[in-house]
C-alpha cells in the first residue's frame, strides 16, 4: 500500500519545532513526568522499579480495566491497546475492512480516516460537514452514500478541526441508520471529555451501538500525547478476533513505562480533565475576542469541544496567510488545504497556555498588513 503524503503531518514535521508560536496544535498543554507522578503518593518510588521488558500485545490488564471503566457498557475484554490513535485507525480500517468495501467519512477529519481506506482499496465517500454552521453533518446527506458495499460509517466528536460535537438527536438518527444495515460505526472520539458542558458530552458510540467503535486516548484531553497510548473499545466481540494479529506486524506492544503511566493518569482522570479544561475555557476567551475585533476579516464559529476551530478568513487564500505568518510573525497557524478543505480556513488550537502571547504576536501582524 502506498499512502498519499500526510498533508497536515508533514506540516507539522516542517514547521512545528522550529516556529516560536504554534498556534495551531491540537494537543493541549502537556503534562511533565514529575507532575503525573506527584498525583500519587509512592507513584514515583512504583514507576522506577517499572520492567522494560515486552508487554502483552493486547494491553496492561491494569490499563485496560481503567480504560473501561470510562463506558458504561465495555469490560475490560472490549478493550485493546495501540501505540497512539494513528496505529489504532490503521488497524480497523485494514483488518475490519478489505480492498472493493465501501466506508463513509464525517469530512473535513483527520486525513487517515479516508487516506488509508484508499490506500487499501476501499472506496471512500466523504459525509461533508457544514462549515457555515460549525461544522454540523446533516444526517439527510447520509443516507444518499450508502451503498450495497457500505461496510462502515467514520465520525469525529468532537471534531478535529471544527470543534463540533455531535448531539443526541444526530446519534440517535446515525445509530438508527447503521442498525438497519449492520453497519460498523467508528467514532474517533480523542477530544471526549473537552466539550464545553455537560448538555454536550454525549455518551460514546460503544455504550450506544453495539457495532460501534470508540477510539480515544491519552493525547488530547488528558495532556500526555508524549505517552503514545490509545485504545478501541467495543462491544462486538469478533472485531477483535478479526484485527489480533495485525498488530504483530506493527508495534507488537506498547511501551512499559507509557502504560505504567496512562494506569497512573486515569485514575486521576478528573483531576487532569479539569486542567485542561480551565485551560480551553480562558484561551477560548481569548479567541471570542479576538475574532469579535477582526469580524471584518474573519467568520468564527465557537467549538462546543476539542481544541481546535476552524475559523474562516473571508479575504481567503490561507496557503499565503500562513506562509507569510511563520516567516514575519513566528506564528504557525495550519491552512484548511492540509484537510482538503479548500483555502479560505486555518485550525486554530486553543490548548496551549502560550496562546495570550502568541495572539499578541498575530495581531501585531495583523495591524502592520
Amino acid at each position: 500500500m502506498q499512502p498519499k503524503p500526510f498533508k497536515l503531518e508533514r506540516y507539522f514535521a516542517r514547521y512545528e519545532f522550529n516556529t516560536r508560536y504554534v498556534l495551531s496544535a491540537s494537543d493541549p498543554e502537556a503534562v511533565s513526568i514529575k507532575e503525573l507522578l506527584a498525583l500519587e503518593p509512592g507513584a514515583a518510588g512504583a514507576f522506577h522499579d517499572v520492567s522494560l521488558g515486552y508487554t502483552q500485545t493486547e494491553g496492561d490488564p491494569e490499563l485496560r480495566h481503567a480504560v473501561a471503566s470510562l463506558y458504561d457498557g465495555v469490560g475490560p475484554d472490549g478493550v485493546r491497546l495501540y501505540n497512539g490513535g494513528e496505529e489504532a485507525i490503521f488497524i480497523f480500517l485494514n483488518a475490519a475492512l478489505s480492498a472493493g468495501d465501501h466506508v463513509i467519512v464525517q469530512f473535513p477529519a483527520y486525513q487517515s480516516h479516508y487516506s488509508v481506506a484508499e490506500s487499501a482499496g476501499i472506496e471512500v465517500s466523504r459525509w461533508h460537514s457544514d462549515l457555515s454552521a460549525g461544522g454540523a453533518p446533516d444526517p439527510d446527506d447520509l443516507e444518499p452514500l450508502i451503498k450495497p458495499s457500505t461496510r462502515a460509517i467514520l465520525i469525529t466528536t468532537p471534531n478535529n478541526p471544527t470543534g463540533y460535537v455531535f448531539d443526541q438527536a444526530r446519534l440517535d438518527c446515525l445509530v438508527e441508520i447503521a442498525r438497519r444495515r449492520g453497519l460498523w460505526i467508528f467514532a474517533d472520539e480523542m477530544y471526549r471529555g473537552s466539550e464545553r458542558g455537560p448538555r454536550d458530552r454525549q455518551p460514546a458510540i460503544c455504550d450506544l451501538y453495539e457495532r460501534g467503535v470508540s477510539l480515544s486516548g491519552t493525547s488530547k484531553t488528558y495532556g500526555l500525547p508524549g505517552l503514545r497510548i490509545a485504545w478501541l473499545a467495543t462491544r462486538d466481540p469478533d472485531l477483535f478476533k478479526q484485527i489480533a494479529g495485525l498488530k504483530d506486524y506493527l508495534t507488537i506492544c506498547n511501551s512499559a513505562p507509557s502504560e505504567f503511566l496512562a494506569t497512573l493518569a486515569l485514575r486521576h482522570s478528573e483531576e487532569l480533565l479539569e486542567r485542561v479544561r480551565r485551560i480551553l475555557t480562558h484561551n477560548l476567551g481569548l479567541l471570542d475576542a479576538f475574532f469579535a475585533r477582526h469580524a471584518d476579516t474573519w467568520e468564527w464559529h465557537r467549538p462546543r469541544g476539542g481544541t481546535t476551530g476552524f475559523p474562516r478568513f473571508l479575504p481567503g487564500d490561507t496557503d499565503a496567510l500562513c506562509a507569510q505568518l511563520i516567516q514575519q510573525a513566528g506564528v504557525m497557524l495550519v491552512p484548511s488545504s492540509a484537510f482538503d478543505a479548500g483555502t479560505d480556513r486555518v485550525r486554530i488550537g486553543y490548548g496551549r497556555q502560550n496562546l495570550p502571547a502568541a495572539l499578541v504576536a498575530f495581531e501585531a501582524w495583523m495591524a502592520r498588513h
